[in-house]
């Protein structure tokens, strides 16, 4: 069916009734009378195919249909497998969402980002939960920052009816920049790592002192019993 319907989509030979056309080809385009053209066509054992009916004149090929047909279909696959499928995951919270909640739904927000999926958090008022309304968009815009490295903002927090929605989109790869807050705690993990380091180097120099400090005691002592007796 699919065949038959690019079959349908571009006339060709005969059914070209226009009084000229423009032949268009590897070597430039130039526009003959349509019987000319036809004629071109029988000669080199091929077909006069109409590519743009819309154009003035009418843009043709002289080509073979069927192999015609082979690159049109063959560039629509690879335009088809081009085309990333990308979903929208959802993500909802409550307005007092607790701390545990909120890291276990930041990870799996993280997942959809990394794996080309948009993420929509929402925040839903339940009752006279509305009232927290401000609550709930300080969440929103805190769940925004931590994701910061995955995903922009498409929409920032609004309302509405119920529900307060954020919209995030994933970053290209090979495009995301650390946050300054990530590279302020990454600076920081370096700083306590080389602290501890340093004071596990600094622990066998003392604990060296400490104990040449009990030998001389020790010999002090046996010096002072000798000498008494």
């Amino acid at each position: 069916m699919k065949n038959d319907n690019m079959k349908n989509q571009y006339r060709i030979n005969e059914q070209i009734r226009v009084r000229e056309v423009r032949l268009v080809g590897d070597d430039g385009s130039m526009v003959v009378p349509t019987r000319e053209a036809l004629d071109m066509a029988r000669d080199q054992g091929v077909d006069l195919v109409e590519i743009s009916p819309n154009a003035n004149p009418p843009v043709c090929r002289l080509i073979d249909y069927s192999k015609f047909l082979y690159q049109q279909k063959k560039r629509q696959k690879e335009m088809k497998a081009k085309q990333v499928k990308v979903e929208v995951k959802e993500i909802r919270f409550g307005p007092q969402t607790d701390e545990h909640d909120y890291q276990f739904k930041l990870k799996h927000a993280k997942e959809f980002l990394e794996e080309g999926n948009k993420v929509r958090a929402y925040v839903f008022f339940r009752g006279r939960s509305i009232l927290f309304k401000e609550q709930g968009e300080v969440l929103l815009l805190r769940f925004a920052n931590d994701l910061e490295e995955y995903g922009k903002v498409e929409h920032m927090p609004s309302l509405e009816g119920k529900k307060m929605f954020l919209y995030l989109a994933p970053k290209k790869a090979g495009s995301q920049k650390k946050s300054q807050q990530a590279r302020d705690r990454e600076a920081a993990a370096q700083e306590a790592k080389a602290a501890e380091k340093e004071q596990e180097t600094a622990m066998p120099a003392n604990g060296g002192m400490f104990a040449n400090a009990k030998i001389s005691a020790d010999a002090l002592k046996k010096l002072t019993e000798e000498t008494e007796d």
